[in-house]
Order: C-alpha cells, then sequence, then structure tokens
C-alpha cells in the first residue's frame, strides 16, 4: 500500500525510499514486531477467557506437558495478523506472488482456526478429521500451483529447477501441480508437527522464511541472478516483505510463547506458516531447497512416517514416541535443551540452503 508514495517522489526525495524493496522489508519487519508486542497480551487475555480450560493436553504424551494444561492456544492469530497487517502496509499489492502466499497463509490458517475450535470446544484432541484437513490442503494447495505456474516465466513454467547443477531444468509439465501441491501441503503438516514445545516451531519457521525471502529477493532480481548463476523469476522480490512479516510476527509471538509459554500458536499458526514456507518455495522454484532450509521440519515429519510404519510392521516402535522431538523428551533431556539445540540445527540447515545460491 505505503508503495505508492512513489508517485509523490521526484527521484531524490524521502518518497523516493519506498522504491526499495529492502527499504520496505525493514518496515514491514518492524511494523508487524510491534503489532505482536501491542496485541499479544490483550489477544493471549481475550482467548484465555474465551476458551477456559485452554488446549487439551495429549494423555499419551510425555509427563512433563500436565502442567501445561489450560494454556490458551490459537495464538497463531498474532502472527497472521501482524504479518497479513505488514504485508498489506508495505509490499506492492499489484504483485501476484505477493497475493499467492497470502492466499495459502490465509486460507491454512482458517483450517488450523476450525481445528484448534474443535479441540478447544469439545475439550479433546481429536479436531478436524484428518481426511477433510488433507482435503481442504490439497484444494488450496491446488489453486496456488497453477496460480503461479501462470506467472512464472515461459522457460521455468511447469519446471523443476535443481540446486548446485546450474541451467539444469526437468519438465514435469502438469505433474508440477501436484508435485506442487505435495510441496505446500507437507510443508504446513510438518511445521504443524513440530509444534510440540514451547517456541520449538516458531524460530525455525522464522530463519527459514527469512531464508527464503532472501532467495526470492535474489532471483527476483537479474543482475543477482546472473551472477549467482539462477534463474530469474520476476516478481519474487516482492516475497522478501512477506518474510519480514512473518519474522517480526514470529518475533512478537516468540515474547509470550518463551517457556514457560502464555499461549500456544496452535494449528491456526502451524499450518499458515508450513503452508507459507511451501508456497514460497513453489514461487521461487526452489522447491528441492526448501527441503534444506527445512530439513528440521522434513526431519519431524520423517520420525512419525517411520514410526507409524515400523509399528505397523513389527508392533515395535524405533523412537520411544514421535515427533523426534519428544523421543527426546523421554530420553530425559530439558525441554529447553531441545528446543536450543533444534533452533542450532534449523539454523546450521538454512547456511546450507543460502550456499546452494552460489555453489553452482
Amino acid at each position: 500500500m505505503l508503495y505508492w508514495l512513489t508517485e509523490l517522489s521526484d527521484g531524490g526525495d524521502f518518497y523516493n525510499l519506498f522504491r526499495y524493496i529492502t527499504f520496505r522489508a525493514g518496515g514491514a519487519f518492524l511494523t508487524a514486531l510491534v503489532f505482536g508486542f501491542l496485541f499479544g497480551r490483550p489477544l493471549i487475555n481475550v482467548l484465555r477467557k474465551r476458551q477456559g480450560k485452554g488446549q487439551p493436553i495429549r494423555s499419551d504424551g510425555p509427563e512433563g506437558h500436565y502442567v501445561k494444561a489450560g494454556t490458551p492456544t490459537m495464538g497463531g492469530l498474532l502472527i497472521i495478523g501482524a504479518l497479513v497487517t505488514a504485508t498489506l502496509f508495505w509490499a506492492r499489492l499489484d504483485n501476484a506472488f505477493v497475493w499467492i502466499v497470502l492466499f495459502v497463509t490465509i486460507c491454512y490458517a482458517a483450517i488450523g482456526f476450525a481445528d484448534d475450535y474443535a479441540k478447544v470446544s469439545k475439550q479433546n484432541t481429536a479436531g478436524l478429521s484428518s481426511r477433510a484437513r488433507l482435503l481442504l490442503g490439497f484444494v488450496i494447495a491446488l489453486v496456488a500451483a497453477v496460480w503461479a505456474a501462470q506467472y512464472h516465466p515461459a522457460e521455468l513454467s511447469y519446471q523443476l529447477a535443481f540446486p548446485i547443477f546450474k541451467d539444469t531444468l526437468l519438465n514435469l509439465g502438469w505433474f508440477f501441480v501436484p508435485f506442487a501441491m505435495i510441496v505446500i501441503v507437507g510443508a504446513a503438516n510438518a511445521v504443524n508437527l513440530t509444534d510440540g514445545l514451547d517456541g520449538l516451531a516458531i524460530m525455525p519457521v522464522i530463519i527459514a522464511t527469512t531464508t527464503l525471502g532472501v532467495i526470492a529477493y535474489a532471483v527476483g532480481r537479474v543482475d543477482f541472478t546472473e551472477y549467482l548463476d539462477v534463474h530469474y523469476v520476476p516478481g519474487t522480490g516482492e516475497i522478501l516483505i512477506f518474510a519480514a512479516g512473518v519474522a517480526g510476527g514470529g518475533l512478537g509471538f516468540l515474547w509470550y510463547n518463551a517457556p514457560p509459554a502464555a499461549v500456544f500458536m496452535g494449528d491456526t499458526g502451524s499450518l499458515a506458516l508450513g503452508g507459507a514456507l511451501g508456497a514460497i518455495a513453489v514461487a521461487t522454484k526452489h522447491e528441492i531447497v526448501l527441503a534444506v532450509v527445512g530439513g528440521l521440519f522434513v526431519l519431524e515429519a520423517l520420525s512419525v512416517i517411520i514410526q507409524v510404519l515400523y509399528f505397523k510392521r513389527t508392533g515395535k516402535r524405533v523412537f520411544l514416541m514421535a515427533p523426534i522431538h519428544h523421543h527426546y523428551e523421554k530420553k530425559g533431556w530439558a525441554e529447553p535443551t531441545i528446543v536450543i539445540r533444534f533452533w542450532i540445527i534449523s539454523l546450521i540447515l538454512a547456511i546450507i540452503g543460502l550456499a546452494t545460491l552460489k555453489v553452482r
């Protein structure tokens, strides 16, 4: 919205700053951060009043989680409100990729909200059925995948790009659409599985989204892509502003989600933020890099898949409990130890993901 102030600029005044994506990304970060600090406590008070007993705690979960009973959920509303406000204020609203990512984020937040509401109102951990969640998720991902493909350059549309190998593309044709759908839905559910400890999911989300935002900025500039030998996707630079909104809103939320958490993000936040990661990866043609940058989420999802498949086959468990962060809880690791070590892993993976821009 504020980008239109550039129309008042003669090229050498204050309004000219709004032409720069980096300046507007900084504004988006601060806007989302202030939003989080201003509305965090009032939102928590409302959620606590409306939800009563808060998020139900799994009876088969780690024993230490019983002390969290009564903590309100749906805190993802704070993050979504912050990042949407920041994006609408600072991004170019004539940019299709901005709307694609916002569309996925808001729609997945709605699914998560419905799931959280069902859990809180019924006071059980079931929520929406898995089939309903997946079906709705795939429908939203289908729209986003087709939408993004229409705005990719002709030479990249329906192509799969590979990191490290320059000029290497795999023509998936219409198979690109189901592939992109799996990326978006998979990312959403992987982040959802990771959200099991205070502060565990939000910092890796911030790290991964910021990393993908930097990649989006790079692939959206022809001079950067020529230097780095990566594929040019015009328009994706504006995604950096959305990513800055996630970072600011995420830090504002973390202020209240730090152990002991005053609020949980719930599926409202985890599904939305995971879906956003997948949508950014699809928009920037960096779906494979997402698996590196979001490697922690991949690990969490794989631990659940392995546990379920192995148990069905043998009746035994590979992990003491899945997702894997619960395995380490069962082994006696303190919750803050698990959280901070997983943050470190996320940061290392993000650096590796960024390195793929230059290693060709």
